[in-house]
């Protein structure tokens, strides 16, 4: 890791650590990291159906969780993923995810989407690993 930190890639990144930016999406991962941890329900409502301007994590939308804006992606896109493309601005849905990220490029922390609820209804569940854990 101390190797990486030298690189221009691991400055780079220590540098956005340390911004007033970098510390906001840091903040957003934290306000939902006990409800990651436990897998717990997430209430939020989409914001957007696009992702930011030069995206390059697939499907996804915006959604706004406890008053902060998250990118909720999905990863590249298939059929998989049709219901969730009825969703509109607005909606209310429920959220579950095992996982919240965050890379310089993005203005907001990424949730993974792994379970999508609206009107107490399914609409996307992520299949389970073949093969493995």
């Amino acid at each position: 890791m101390k190797k990486w930190e030298a690189t221009p890639d691991g400055i780079k990144y220590k540098k956005w650590e340390a911004s007033p930016e970098g510390k906001k999406v840091y903040a957003g991962a934290a306000k939902i990291r006990k409800d990651i941890k436990n897998y717990t329900n997430m209430e939020g409502v989409v914001t957007s159906l696009s992702l930011p301007p030069g995206s390059s994590l697939g499907f996804g939308v915006m959604v706004k969780i406890n008053d902060e804006d998250y990118i909720l992606s999905f990863g590249s896109g298939n059929d998989e993923f049709k219901q969730l493309h009825g969703l509109k601005v607005n909606d209310k849905i429920i959220i579950k995810s095992h996982s919240v990220s965050y890379a310089p490029k993005y203005s907001y922390s990424i949730v993974s989407g792994d379970y999508v609820e609206r009107d107490t209804k399914i609409i996307y569940k992520r299949a389970p690993h073949k093969g493995g854990c």
